[in-house]
């Protein structure tokens, strides 16, 4: 076999390899509105806010309503967030059996509850006004004490994870933590003021958000951004 042979099966292969992830029917491809235009105001003011999920191998997008808490089943009972924006909000734990009364952990702005590498972390977010910043916190549902690990200049907004890494899309920016090394991939995207709500990762080359107007497609491997929306 001849170089070029070689180097042209490599390409196939490569090719071969590469997932292909099929957006929906009813949403096309659009041009991505500069921040703050006249075209990114009627994406902020529409009525539609847009869910993503992996099912399967298969990227679903469902209408949904803004949500302001988060919940998450551990031994004895469920940790539950609130989020109330400029209201405030806090971290608690409620018993199965409402044998104790609700625990109070932390008040803050509560993004997500979940687990990664078998340990709870919650994140704490908030975008008013001036001000736009969050933490990342390890929580032992021991004795319910926390520690921050990271803190961002941005206000989280949407959380995943995905391997030995975390995704964390935030009001403006998009972030990759790896050995809870924080990475800012994307800075001060057309997605401010969007508000991100959900993160559905097939491969680092298929990365969705789900927001309001629509849906956006990153590649962390060639930095692209793609932006969709319902026909």
């Amino acid at each position: 076999m001849n170089q070029f042979s070689f180097l042209l099966l490599l390409f196939i292969v490569s090719c071969t390899n590469q997932k292909s992830i099929s957006i929906p029917e009813n949403f096309s491809e659009n041009k991505i509105p500069k921040l703050y235009s006249d075209e990114w105001y009627i994406l902020n003011n529409s009525n539609d806010d847009y869910l993503v999920k992996n099912e399967n191998g298969k990227l679903v997008v469902e209408k949904t309503k803004y949500r302001n808490s988060s919940k998450l089943n551990i031994l004895g009972g469920n940790l539950i967030g609130e989020n109330g924006g400029e209201w405030g909000g806090k971290l608690s734990f409620k018993s199965n059996d409402n044998s104790l009364p609700v625990k109070k952990i932390k008040s803050g702005n509560i993004v997500q509850i979940f687990k990664f590498q078998k340990k709870i972390f919650f994140i704490e977010g908030l975008a008013h006004l001036s001000t736009s910043e969050g933490e990342l916190y390890e929580l032992n549902p021991k004795d319910f004490s926390y520690k921050k690990l990271i803190d961002f200049e941005d206000a989280p907004e949407a959380v995943t994870t995905y391997k030995d890494k975390i995704f964390i899309a935030s009001h403006q920016n998009f972030y990759e933590i790896e050995n809870f090394k924080k990475t800012k991939i994307f800075e001060k995207e057309f997605w401010g003021s969007l508000y991100p709500n959900s993160i559905a990762v097939f491969d680092e080359e298929n990365i969705f958000l789900g927001m309001r107007s629509g849906i956006v497609k990153i590649n962390l491997n060639t930095k692209k951004i793609e932006f969709f929306r319902e026909k």
